[in-house]
């Protein structure tokens, strides 16, 4: 099966791509930019679903769901905002089908066109802010703290399986506060959220950090990112976080009465994460021979094979040992198809990162011992028997730890401090990575660099102390460093 997989030195689009396919995560749909997700996919995405929805809950949101479709004229209300997504959008003209009188097949019946026109959600800030209007009537309203599990729709050009779809999944929190600072610290909170999520679950490492101007989101005063480094050097935006102030709330008029009985207009976010997680997932750890997951978010966490095929002894020492790991919440599969060759099933699980396979042979078991098999590193070796069950146990918080370990020593050895132009150029052409360089805080110079070398600031990190410098490109003065890098 690895044979299949075109190696990531070669052509490393065409290795994301290969991976995604043979190990059945998803497969592009007859609908033109839209992918299906098939059922390890899937399952792998509601393993991060259920977690985030987990934390999102610990932080007192609650879920809703408001309508797939928008009117033309919400988009209209805040400026800033219709304008960052114009070009994206899916919109309905008409509400009917009918006969084609030419026996064509089904037209779009002309009597049934709309009086006003509705866009499909790019997302969901206008429907939502409509709505809390209301919703929200006093500071004893405050505050809402709504998330909601959907599909949008972003019309794309250039698309690729989870990284950018036309249509995808995601959540998206919507939160309403009395004030400025609860508004910012929602904000702020969300995107730790996210950084501990990506971290602690994906095992992949992450800077958080403040968006400059340009790269904001569309109606945000401020955009909070979590940025990762994948492994051809470059950088994911994998989460963000909008402080919005009260644009929201003035464009869809929510105000609300204080304890002082005095009208104000609420503060307001908006966070996201997406299926694009799913992208950064694969290209953060796989390898040439398949996926490789870490045990937190695999599906199958074990997979027991019987060596050479099933027998009454083989199939109760795997049904004991399966017995007792999902007795200690560890999923497990064991694979006693008779019909497939040791070897065929050893590859197919190593395609689909399964974090530990345990081999169950005569011979072995004549000595007491099974087969362990770790994906991440491809050891394999002799276990006890007796100790088989605690061993796996601890194996799997050592392969969760050591794939985060080795992305973060990935990351570090290419993040790089520069401080003229020419060792700007030759560290993103010769070695890639994040680019720690001082940028004298305009747009335009962000452009010019952009146009130059099509890397882009990823972030003003948050840990980032002030050091006088210079700009990488202007020479102008700069009071702190920024991330560049080329990206997805």
């Amino acid at each position: 099966m690895a044979k299949e997989i075109t190696p990531r030195s070669e052509d490393y689009s065409k290795w994301y791509n290969d991976i995604v396919k043979k190990a059945g995560l998803a497969e592009h749909s007859a609908v033109r930019g839209c992918m299906v997700i098939k059922p390890y996919g899937f399952a792998i995405w509601e393993k991060m679903q259920a977690q985030l929805d987990k934390m999102f809950k610990e932080t007192g949101h609650v879920n809703a769901y408001f309508p797939l479709f928008i009117p033309k004229s919400f988009l209209s209300k805040e400026a800033e905002h219709v304008e960052g997504f114009a070009t994206e959008c899916a919109v309905v003209t008409h509400h009917r089908l009918m006969a084609d009188p030419n026996g064509g097949g089904m037209v779009v019946d002309p009597a049934a066109k709309l009086e006003e026109e509705l866009v499909v959600r790019p997302t969901s800030e206008t429907i939502i802010w409509n709505t809390y209007r209301d919703w929200i009537n006093s500071y004893r309203d405050l505050p809402l703290l709504i998330n909601q599990w959907a599909n949008v729709v972003r019309w794309e050009l250039r698309t690729r399986l989870f990284m950018r779809t036309t249509e995808f999944l995601w959540q998206e929190g919507h939160t309403a506060h009395a004030t400025r600072q609860e508004a910012i610290d929602e904000t702020v909170q969300m995107i730790n959220v996210y950084a501990q999520f990506v971290e602690e679950f994906m095992g992949v490492p992450v800077i958080k950090g403040v968006k400059t101007p340009n790269e904001r989101f569309a109606g945000a005063d401020d955009t909070y990112t979590i940025e990762a480094l994948m492994q051809d050097g470059k950088a994911l935006q994998s989460g963000t976080s909008h402080f919005l102030g009260q644009n929201f709330a003035k464009a869809f008029e929510v105000k609300y009465l204080t304890k002082e009985n005095k009208e104000e207009y609420v503060w307001a976010t908006s966070w996201g994460v997406s299926t694009r997680l799913m992208g950064a997932l694969i290209m953060a750890h796989s390898d040439d021979d398949g996926l490789v997951l870490p045990p937190k978010l695999a599906p199958i966490q074990v997979v027991i094979v019987p060596i050479p095929k099933p027998n009454e002894e083989i199939d109760a020492v795997a049904e004991k040992i399966a017995t007792e790991l999902r007795a200690k919440g560890i999923s497990v599969k064991y694979d006693n198809d008779a019909r497939k060759r040791p070897g065929f099933k050893f590859a197919e699980h190593e395609m689909k990162g399964v974090p530990v396979r345990i081999g169950i042979g005569k011979r072995d078991l004549e000595k007491g011992l099974v087969e362990i098999a770790r994906r991440d590193t491809k050891e394999k070796y002799s276990e006890s028997l007796d100790t088989a069950v605690a061993h796996v146990t601890e194996l799997l918080d050592h392969i969760q730890d050591n794939i985060y370990k080795k992305a973060f020593d990935y990351r570090k050895a290419h993040t790089t401090r520069v401080d003229t132009w020419e060792d700007f150029q030759k560290v993103l052409e010769e070695k890639g990575g994040f680019i720690s360089a001082h940028w004298d805080g305009t747009t335009e110079t962000e452009l010019k660099i952009k146009e130059l070398t099509k890397a882009t600031i990823r972030c003003i990190a948050l840990d980032e102390k002030e050091e006088a410098g210079k700009c990488v490109l202007t020479g102008k003065p700069s009071n702190k460093r920024v991330l560049f890098a080329k990206a997805y």
